[in-house]
C-alpha cells in the first residue's frame, strides 16, 4: 500500500519538528516545509525575536529534516501574508479594533494557501506542530478537539478553519504533554529540544503596534481625546492605535484613581474611559461565524466560551440573532470584551464554533 503523503510545515521550534518525526514514525511520506511569510532575504532576524517566521527557523527546520532524513522546502507565501494578514492588522487597529493576526494567518495562510500548494503536489495532508486534536465525529463532521495539556492548548486560534481544512489535516502533538515533546526531541538529538516558545507577533518583533502601523499604513495617527462615556473630555490621548479595550497603564492621565479604556471611537478619534467595573459586561455580539462541531446553531446553545486566548472559560448561552449574527450571554460578566478578538465556543471537549467580536450587547436584544 502506498505511503500517505504529509506536508508538515516547520518553524524550526520543538513542535513542529517533534510532529515530523511522529509523522515520519507513523508511517507517512513526510515533506518539511518552512513558510518564509514575512521577512526579506536582506533580514538579520534570528529565530528567537522573529518566533515561527524568523529566517533563523529556516536554518533550524533544514537542520532538523536532515536529521530526520525527510526533504525540506522553503515555500514564498509574502503576498499571502501581506493580504490575509499584515494588511488586516493595521486596519483593524485603524478602526478601532483589536486584532489577532495568529488566527489569520492559521485560516488563510498556514492552512488555505498551504493545502492548496500542498494538494497540488500530491499531498494527503498538511501538518502542523499546533497543541490540539483533529477528529471525526459521530455526525460526520470534523472538529478541533482540545490537547491533552489544557496549559499549551491551542484550539482557540483554529476555532475558524473549515471543514475542507480539518479533513486534510493532522496535529500530532495534541497527544502529548510539552515535558513529552521536549523529551523526545532530546531522544532522538534534535537542536531544538530546548529551543524557547515563540510568544509575540512576528512581524512586529519589538512589539510596539502603533509604530509599525504608522510606518507600513501611509497614514497619520493624530492625537485625540480621551473622554469618558457623557462626552467629558478629560485629557489627550496619542492616537487610537495605542490603546485596546481594559488597558489601564499607558493612559497617562491623572484622576485621582485608577481608570481604563472602555470603548474606542474611530469615527471622532476618542477614547472612552472608565471604572473598573464599567469594563465588565455579561453578553456580547458576534459576527464572521464559523461552526465546526455542529454545522449550524438553529437554537440556543449551552457552551463555555473564551474571548481571548489566555481567558479562563465561562459558562454562556450562544444565540444566533441574524444570518450571521450570534448574541453570548454570560452567566457571569466577563472582563474587557474588545471588539476585533475572537469568542470561542466549547461544547465538552470540542470547538463548536466561534466569532469575531463585534461588542457589548445592550440587555435583552
Amino acid at each position: 500500500m502506498e505511503k500517505k503523503k504529509v506536508v508538515i510545515g516547520m518553524s524550526g521550534g520543538v513542535d513542529s519538528s517533534v510532529a515530523a518525526y511522529l509523522l515520519k514514525e507513523a508511517g507517512y511520506d513526510v515533506i518539511g516545509v518552512t513558510m518564509q511569510i514575512w521577512q526579506k532575504e536582506s533580514d538579520d532576524t534570528v529565530s528567537e525575536n522573529g518566533g515561527c517566521c524568523g529566517l533563523g527557523a529556516v536554518e533550524d527546520a533544514a537542520r532538523v529534516a536532515q536529521v530526520l532524513g525527510i526533504p525540506h522546502y522553503v515555500m514564498n507565501f509574502r503576498r499571502e501574508f501581506e493580504q490575509n494578514v499584515i494588511r488586516y492588522f493595521m486596519r483593524e487597529y485603524l478602526s478601532g479594533r483589536t486584532p489577532n493576526p495568529c488566527i489569520a494567518c492559521n485560516r488563510y495562510v498556514k492552512w488555505e494557501s498551504l493545502l492548496q500548494r500542498s494538494l497540488q503536489i500530491g499531498a494527503d495532508y498538511i501538518a502542523t506542530g499546533h497543541y490540539a486534536r483533529v477528529v471525526k465525529l459521530e455526525n460526520g463532521r470534523y472538529a478541533i478537539r482540545r490537547s491533552v495539556t489544557a496549559a499549551k492548548d491551542q484550539t482557540y486560534a483554529l476555532y475558524n478553519l473549515t471543514q475542507e481544512q480539518l479533513a486534510h489535516t493532522l496535529m500530532p502533538v495534541g497527544d502529548y504533554e510539552k515535558s513529552q515533546i521536549r523529551g523526545i526531541a532530546d531522544q532522538i538529538g534534535l537542536n531544538v529540544a530546548h529551543k524557547p516558545d515563540s510568544m509575540e507577533i512576528c512581524f512586529v518583533p519589538d512589539q510596539d503596534y502603533a509604530g509599525f502601523i504608522q510606518k507600513n499604513s501611509g497614514c497619520q495617527i493624530p492625537e485625540g481625546n480621551f473622554v469618558t462615556a457623557d462626552g467629558t473630555v478629560v485629557g489627550r490621548h496619542r492616537g487610537i492605535t495605542h490603546y485596546t479595550v481594559g488597558q489601564r497603564k499607558g493612559l497617562n492621565l491623572s484622576m485621582g484613581r485608577p481608570v481604563f479604556v472602555t470603548e474606542i471611537r474611530p469615527e471622532t478619534n476618542e477614547v472612552v474611559i472608565g471604572d473598573s467595573e464599567d469594563v465588565f459586561t455579561d453578553r456580547l455580539i458576534c459576527n464572521d461565524l464559523n461552526f465546526m462541531s455542529v454545522e449550524d446553531l438553529q437554537e440556543e446553545m449551552r457552551v463555555v466560551a473564551k474571548i481571548r486566548y489566555n481567558h479562563p472559560e465561562q459558562s454562556a448561552v450562544v444565540r444566533r440573532i441574524s444570518e450571521d449574527r450570534a448574541e453570548v450571554v454570560f452567566d457571569e460578566p466577563v472582563r474587557a470584551v474588545t471588539p476585533g478578538q475572537a469568542v470561542v465556543f466549547y461544547d465538552g471537549e470540542y470547538v463548536a464554533g466561534g466569532g469575531t467580536i463585534l461588542g457589548k450587547s445592550q440587555k435583552s436584544i
